[in-house]
């Protein structure tokens, strides 16, 4: 049942994705908005292609923790249903959550409403929803990026690993998830056409964590 509570929740959820994590750091220590540099959007691969992993970091804790937070906003909600924190309603208002603050990363209140691709943002929203599934998209992301120094090609098969894990490795049984979950597979495709674009032609920009970048 939707109510004025839960709509204020859900709105509260869009807020938190919406702090532009990546403009304000920019801004507060560089001086620069990396929206204006590199592929031009507010996220952690970006912060870290044009500032660093130094500032590319913490972009990227602080965007997983606003997913995540977001998510477990469920809990506040009082779902007292058969299951619990278990049961399909209370999972349906922790992806409506996380949906929420997904949109809100992509287009921040906060930030003239350009911001990043919300990998991150996701990530943090999946690891509230299925921990195994999520810890199972993190090895698949850290490989890929250590074999191909790739991060665009890293979160797309990290995305598509999330909806086989919670499918196949980690299934939750629940219909919401596994539909979720292929929606995710789908906005990660559309969100990183141009990083595709770029791969197929071996122009796609490479990071390397082990090697300091200056802006």
């Amino acid at each position: 049942m939707i109510t004025i509570y839960s709509v204020l929740v859900l709105i509260l959820a869009y807020l938190f994705g919406s702090i532009p994590t990546a403009v304000w750091i920019g801004q507060a220590f560089y001086g620069i908005d990396v929206r204006e540099y590199g592929s031009g959007n507010a996220g952690a691969t970006n912060t870290f292609r044009v500032l660093g992993k130094k500032a590319g970091i913490p972009v990227m804790l602080m965007d997983i923790l606003k997913g995540w937070t977001a998510t477990n906003l469920a809990y506040f909600l009082s779902v007292t249903t058969t299951g619990g924190h278990q049961s399909a309603a209370f999972i349906n208002y922790e992806l409506a959550l996380g949906i929420a603050a997904v949109m809100g990363h992509l287009f921040p209140v906060f930030a003239g409403f350009r911001g990043g691709k919300g990998v991150a943002t996701l990530f943090g929203m999946v690891l509230a929803v299925n921990l195994h599934a999520a810890l199972l998209c993190v090895l698949v992301f850290i490989i890929v990026l250590l074999l191909t120094k790739y991060v665009s090609l890293s979160s797309i098969l990290g995305g598509f690993t999330y909806s086989i894990g919670v499918t196949f490795i980690f299934p939750m049984y629940i219909k919401s998830v596994i539909i979720y979950s292929m929606c995710i597979c789908v906005l990660i495709l559309v969100t990183h056409q141009k990083n595709i674009e770029r791969l197929l032609k071996g122009k796609e920009s490479k990071v390397n964590l082990f090697k300091k970048k200056l802006a």
